[in-house]
């Protein structure tokens, strides 16, 4: 299967040489330069980080300049499921060239995703060589019900945390989504946390910022983090 090079803006680690990566990847409709000034923010949490927020491959015919990881039309649990399979191989091929370039493997690596970018980074990530951690913003873990090849099951042995934030006003993908990902993800033995952001729609307030930020430097073992509510 061919993939498309994907490219995008950077933040450079602080320090001489990245010891770890980590990528955003955008929403429907958006581009790299949406997510990357996050990485300005969590500079300070990661010195050692490199930051990376590639645009997705699809220009996005719904927003003039935007891009898509996969199309969305309905919007359905089924659409969504076969998108992110669709979208996996050539997020890949940009995660191991990113590795490569800086030297590092998987477990240096996190994926951060917000909305659509949510669903490509837990499907692509729980499916790689064990990434340090994910973070998912106001998306979902997608499941096809009927297709076995896009509802398989997740590898054992270095399944990575997650940590799913959402808003509790979100009329986009409604809150309800990430207590049901938090429920699958922990039938499927990830280690699952959630933060829910009271009064916040589609989006990210300071807090969850701050939960993402805290959440990925212990993910990567430069410090011990804030405790974040475990589902149920």
């Amino acid at each position: 299967m061919s993939v498309i090079p994907l490219d995008g803006p950077r933040i450079a680690a602080k320090t001489q040489r990245a010891k770890y990566l980590v990528v955003f990847l955008h929403g429907y409709g958006a581009n790299g330069e949406d997510l990357i000034a996050i990485g300005q923010q969590w500079r300070g949490l990661m010195p050692d980080a490199a930051f990376v927020a590639p645009n997705a491959p699809e220009p996005c015919g719904q927003v003039a300049g935007g891009r898509q990881w996969f199309r969305l039309t309905m919007r359905d649990q089924q659409e969504r499921a076969i998108g992110v399979v669709k979208a996996a191989p050539t997020l890949d091929f940009f995660l191991d060239s990113e590795l490569d370039r800086h030297g590092l493997n998987d477990s240096k690596l996190a994926l951060v995703g917000f909305s659509q970018g949510a669903m490509v980074a837990l499907h692509t990530g729980l499916r790689r060589r064990a990434p340090a951690g994910i973070v998912g913003y106001s998306g979902q873990f997608v499941v096809a019900k009927e297709q076995k090849q896009v509802s398989e099951p997740i590898p054992r042995g270095g399944i990575p945390p997650v940590l799913l934030i959402h808003g509790s006003e979100d009329d986009v993908i409604p809150p309800e989504a990430m207590f049901a990902s938090a429920t699958a993800l922990a039938a499927a033995g990830c280690p699952c946390q959630w933060h829910l952001s009271l009064g916040i729609g589609h989006g990210i307030d300071s807090e969850g910022l701050s939960h993402g930020g805290l959440f990925l430097a212990k993910c990567f073992g430069l410090r011990q983090g804030t405790p974040v509510r475990l589902p149920g």
